[in-house]
């Protein structure tokens, strides 16, 4: 009989499934101390309570020779259900030759009749258990829930071993990215993004039969593949694709593959893997290439790289960081007037001497090492207003770039108003630039933080309007104080008709959102007189500066003066 108490039990529970009702009340005799228990006196309602309470019973002990359906029936019928397979049976017989019959079946041990022997039946029932419960716990951690391939952590203990003993064999590392996924799960929903991970590690599973390899799911769309070695992966590539399109959508779902070959057993698998994901990693965004092989050359730059990140902390306590200054004018009136600065950061390194931005920022931005370099700069942008204040009694606002990353730190406000009150310039002479990129991202919280930051007196600009993904719904919701149009229509306004009239069109809508058309990189004559023609608002590029330091900056402040 089940009961109240049984249900709610944190005790195992074991099955007797006895016909004979002194053997079944011996056997429960024995285990009442360690377990609760169930009885049934044949497999019918042995099946019937198990349908009833699923996932209850840890242990099955089960006679062969039972009225309406025997123990050999009832082997039959779990080794059927998938749930049911999963509980161990231990035989309760004292017929020798139904031993092989119902290990082929599933059983997991014996226990001899008659039942003269309680220590012996505990501690049977005990090791099977906890062999069972253990293995299916590793069986539930080992593989990805979703894929079916191994865990990140599996894979690598896995292929550790497995490196360790390859011998001559030649072997290789792909790793194996979805482009844009999360774009892709907003466009066309979690289900049909659990699709195409699913076609994709199906199509790994198909690369890997019949051969040596071993796959993980190592991120939410990353997959590692430790495989022998092939000669054409474009074609591994090209049947990969070919799963994501037989999910029948009309989608611009896109692979990138990135390959290691020859891994060797001087490293460590997970290195090889992490070159494997930079090969695939420099192919973002580039849909000439969708395959590429690490070599020698990406091997410096990681060196590089990881020599920046290292020299990062150092380079802002000595202050080899220094900001320039690029100067934006006002070219509504007759002549051009001086209106505000964009404050660039530069990196003079004392080994490596001048670092672009280009090769700094993109890297601390992706190990999310840019929020301290967004602080310096904004203290150091700061600081200059101040001094330029006092010494020639201007003040001249600066723009600074705001980061994504800064929207994730819930203090950002009150960091910028310390700033702003530490320095005694006011609020709104420290302009914040937030990339049209950053908008398409986490909107919601991107709305409310700068809404807050333009309550308390800060100004914002929306930088490189034109590169990103924004609506004109959104648009129309944004917070801002100016638009700056990205510098690539720049470059086609004087050439191009169309490239004109997309400038005329960002001007309109600057106009109606009652707010300056920034235009950034200008570079020439030609250039300016159109951007002029077109009614553009404020205008910086190398027709009037480059970004230059403090000291060479202070000549155009005293000439505008």
């Amino acid at each position: 009989m089940i009961t109240d108490a049984l249900i709610h039990s944190t005790r195992r529970t074991v099955l007797i499934v006895e016909d004979e009702a002194v053997n079944r009340d011996l056997l429960g005799i024995i285990l009442k101390g360690n377990y609760d228990v169930l009885y049934a006196s044949d497999g019918l309602e042995a099946l019937e309570i198990l349908e009833t309470y699923p996932g209850r019973v840890a242990m099955i002990l089960l006679d062969i020779l039972m009225p309406r359906m025997d123990g050999i029936e009832f082997l039959r019928r779990r080794g059927a259900d998938e749930a049911l397979s999963r509980i161990p049976v231990i035989v309760l017989t004292s017929d020798k030759d139904a031993e092989l019959e119902t290990l082929k079946m599933g059983a997991l041990d014996f226990i001899a009749k008659p039942y003269d022997m309680p220590e012996i039946i505990l501690a049977r029932i005990q090791r099977i258990i906890e062999f069972v419960e253990d293995r299916q716990i590793i069986q539930e951690v080992e593989r990805d829930e979703l894929t079916g391939l191994y865990t990140r952590g599996f894979f690598f203990e896995y292929s550790r071993r497995l490196q360790a003993a390859q011998g001559g064999e030649l072997r290789d590392v792909i790793a194996v990215d979805v482009d844009h996924f999360r774009l892709v799960n907003e466009v066309y929903g979690k289900g049909f993004g659990d699709e195409l991970l699913c076609a994709v590690a199906d199509g790994i599973w198909d690369e890997l039969r019949g051969g040596f390899g071993i796959a993980c799911r190592g991120d939410v769309d990353l997959f590692y593949v430790y495989l022998n070695q092939r000669e054409d992966y474009e074609a591994v590539y090209s049947r990969l694709m070919d799963r994501v399109h037989a999910l029948g959508r009309q989608t611009n779902v896109r692979l990138r593959m990135g390959v290691y070959r020859g891994v060797e057993a001087d490293r460590p698998l997970d290195w090889y893997c992490v070159a494997a994901k930079a090969a695939c990693d420099t192919i973002r965004g580039n849909y000439a290439r969708s395959v590429v092989v690490y070599d020698s050359t990406m091997h410096e730059r990681e060196l590089y790289n990881e020599r920046l990140i290292a020299d990062m902390e150092t380079a802002i306590a000595e202050k080899q960081f220094v900001v320039y200054y690029q100067p934006k004018y006002d070219i509504r009136g007759d002549v051009p007037k001086l209106y505000s600065a964009e404050a660039l950061v530069r990196w003079i390194h004392p080994e490596l001497g001048f670092i672009s931005p280009g090769a700094f920022i993109p890297l601390f931005e992706e190990n999310g090492l840019i929020s301290k370099l967004d602080d310096f700069v904004w203290r150091e942008a700061a600081a200059q207003i101040r001094d330029w204040q006092d010494r020639l009694g201007i003040c001249l606002p600066v723009s600074v770039n705001i980061s994504r990353m800064d929207f994730f730190d819930t203090d950002l406000k009150r960091k910028l108003l310390e700033i702003v009150a530490e320095n005694g310039i006011p609020v709104d002479s420290l302009v914040l630039e937030v990339t049209e990129s950053a908008y398409s991202q986490n909107m919601e919280r991107m709305l409310k933080t700068v809404g807050e930051l333009r309550e308390a007196g800060f100004r914002i600009e929306m930088d490189d309007f034109g590169s990103g993904y924004s609506s004109l719904n959104m648009l129309c919701v944004m917070p801002i104080d100016a638009l700056k149009i990205d510098m690539k229509f720049v470059r086609n306004v004087v050439n191009s008709g169309v490239g004109y009239r997309m400038v005329e069109l960002v001007v309109e809508m600057a106009r109606a959102l009652d707010v300056p058309a920034v235009v950034e990189g200008v570079e020439d004559e030609a250039q300016y007189q159109m951007i002029k023609r077109v009614g553009c608002d404020i205008i910086q590029g190398y027709y009037f500066s480059r970004p230059v330091p403090p000291e060479d900056f202070e000549p155009m402040m005293k000439k505008d003066r």
